[in-house]
């Protein structure tokens, strides 16, 4: 069976899923579609292309008709995905690409403003994603383990105020 660029993304993917950021690697990528390492670049040059492709298909579809609305797909699709918010933010972070979700915020609040959105989703999709792995994990340290839905809740809620305060300081 012969890959494509695609098969080797959702490779990756799987492999994230499995796997943790920190233990995706292109070997284990090669394994899960069962090929060499070396087949794997005929597709990306890099890691960090693959990088780039899998931050683009996790965040693919991402949209909104105004910032808040924006952010909360983006920080949902990033939610969804195991290590999504390590992978997407790190994409961005080393501008691996052009993100359409940046633009489109750029375009409603301006370049600014859409770095300021775009940084603080990732660190807060990044920080609720370690809470909640650490909740399931049982690595909590505070005594009870905490409802997963009232937790994610609260989170939800604690991402939206922030937003707000976002947004209104851009609108001063």
């Amino acid at each position: 069976m012969r890959n494509n660029r695609s098969d080797v993304v959702a490779a990756a993917l799987r492999v994230l899923d499995a796997h943790g950021l920190e233990n995706c690697s292109m070997r284990r990528v090669a394994a899960e579609l069962e090929v060499q390492p070396s087949a794997l670049y005929h597709h990306v040059p890099d890691k960090q292309t693959l990088l780039a492709l899998m931050a683009d298909e996790i965040v693919l579809g991402v949209s909104g008709s105004d910032p808040a609305e924006l952010c909360r797909a983006l920080r949902a699709a990033m939610l969804a995905v195991r290590d999504g918010a390590d992978v997407v933010a790190t994409a961005a972070a080393f501008r691996l690409g052009a993100s359409p979700v940046e633009a489109a915020l750029a375009r409603l609040v301006g370049a600014d403003g859409a770095r300021t959105l775009l940084l603080y989703t990732f660190g807060q999709a990044q920080s609720t994603q370690t809470h909640l792995q650490a909740a399931a994990f049982g690595a909590l340290l505070d005594g009870d383990a905490p409802d997963p839905d009232v937790e994610a809740t609260d989170l939800d809620a604690s991402f939206d105020r922030g937003i707000g305060i976002i947004l209104a300081g851009l609108g001063a």
